[in-house]
């Protein structure tokens, strides 16, 4: 789909709009034009400080703040390239631990723009160039990046040589590109494994572990498990985290939802066992305070919240698949203490609307559904029918995240403030921060 991304800076935007006239408009996987783009503008992607590598169906964000939360720790300084952005493109590249300034985006997208633009590469093609560009040309001591889709084919897979690379939790998602089970899915993810380098995984069913474990084989990679290589428990309102080097403990993520225990835990695992980069064990203990938003965010007060009564509770989730909504699931209902909560749903099209629900269904007071402003989306009319299907009671189309917000203010009894949850959409996520006066920075 095309990324319809935009800047209230001119000279960004001019970048932006060549870039949507050039690209195809559409995820197309390979590596022939981001190598031949790459060769173009001096093969940045050669010159690039260590590298965490982080693909997955799920909290891959969250991992790689985490990961930039112990570099930081640690005094160190580090670039990280994630996608997709909320509000601002800027939010998508990190130099050296501050996004990056409008006048060196503009730059660096015309000079990519420049010299590639007969070659047809795609928007995020052209995004991961510019950024290699300036993780380059930028002092850091480390880069984090994030793969866009899959892994194998995807556009971050020319960096030859990781520190690490990572694999968070595996999931059916992107069928069209990598396949219609979750063993050839688990396969295109983990063909960011490289020759000597360390693959860090988590926990999965057999069928998966095994196609992970032949990638990695095949690929000469030294595979780190879960339960094999490294561990953690929770304990006494720790993590305790355990491998062949000892233990340490941390406080427990600052990011709300249970799930996130793992994917600090994946962290510190990446971090353990990279191959270029030291990070001392008080650093690794720090990575607990990480934040990201739109991943269980309680929004602070605003000109959406005060559309609210007075004590309602207003959460925000990118989550936009069945894996990322049991997470939700479990984290709300954990927030909600046994309360119903009111949910805002807008969904781009090509998302399983009914995955997505299934496990919010029995925690749901009302559902508003929603258009995704700028997006190919699910129309609210037909998110409101799968909603009734599943027995969320009150599901009904909304104009927007505003109007079902004073729709639910409306329905609320005195007394009794709401407990509200956006959600569906990273690209949707993006606008209600921005709607509330919550920039992420």
């Amino acid at each position: 789909m095309p990324d319809f991304a935009i800047s209230a800076n001119p000279a960004v935007q001019q970048q932006l709009d060549r870039l949507n006239l050039l690209s195809p408009g559409a995820d197309i996987l390979g590596l022939e034009r981001i190598t031949r783009l790459l060769d173009r503008v001096g093969n940045p992607h050669l010159r690039l400080p260590p590298v965490f590598h982080v693909a997955g169906t799920n909290g891959k964000g969250s991992v790689c703040a985490y990961l930039r939360a112990g570099v930081e720790a640690a005094g160190l300084k580090a670039h990280v390239y994630t996608s997709p952005h909320l509000v601002r493109f800027n939010e998508r590249i990190r130099l050296a631990g501050s996004l990056i300034a409008d006048a060196l985006l503009a730059e660096l997208l015309a000079e990519v723009l420049d010299a590639g633009g007969d070659i047809g590469a795609s928007f995020f093609e052209v995004t991961t160039a510019a950024a290699f560009l300036a993780f380059a040309r930028t002092p850091a001591d480390c880069a984090i990046v994030e793969v866009g889709l899959g892994g194998r084919l995807d556009a971050t897979n020319v960096i030859a040589d990781p520190a690490v690379t990572g694999i968070i939790q595996l999931g059916i998602d992107h069928q069209f590109f990598l396949g219609n089970t979750a063993e050839e899915i688990a396969g295109e993810k983990a063909g960011i494994a490289k020759p000597g380098v360390p693959l860090v995984t988590m926990r999965y069913p057999p069928s998966i572990a095994a196609r992970v474990a032949e990638v990695a084989a095949e690929r000469g990679a030294v595979l780190a498990t879960l339960d094999d290589a490294w561990d953690y428990r929770i304990e006494g309102g720790m993590l305790i985290y355990r491998d062949a080097r000892g233990s340490l403990g941390t406080p427990l993520p600052a990011l709300p939802g249970p799930h996130q225990a793992g994917n600090l835990a994946l962290a510190i695992a990446l971090m353990r066992h990279n191959r270029s980069l030291p990070i001392p064990e008080a650093a690794l203990a720090g990575a607990w305070n990480a934040r990201w938003p739109a991943r269980m965010q309680r929004m602070r007060p605003g000109p959406l919240h005060a559309l609210l009564p007075d004590g309602a509770e207003l959460w925000l989730d990118g989550g936009h698949n069945e894996a990322a909504a049991e997470a939700v699931a479990t984290a709300l209902a954990r927030a909600a203490g046994g309360r119903r909560v009111h949910l805002v749903l807008g969904m781009l099209s090509n998302k399983d609307a009914q995955g997505l629900l299934t496990p919010l269904a029995p925690l749901a007071a009302s559902l508003h559904a929603v258009p995704v402003p700028g997006h190919e989306h699910h129309a609210p009319t037909v998110l409101a029918e799968v909603a009734q299907a599943l027995a969320i009671p009150h599901a009904s189309p909304s104009a927007g995240v505003a109007e079902a917000l004073r729709e639910i203010a409306a329905s609320t009894r005195h007394g009794e403030p709401p407990i509200v949850l956006i959600l569906g959409s990273l690209y949707l996520a993006g606008r209600v921060l921005e709607a509330n006066d919550e920039l992420p920075d």
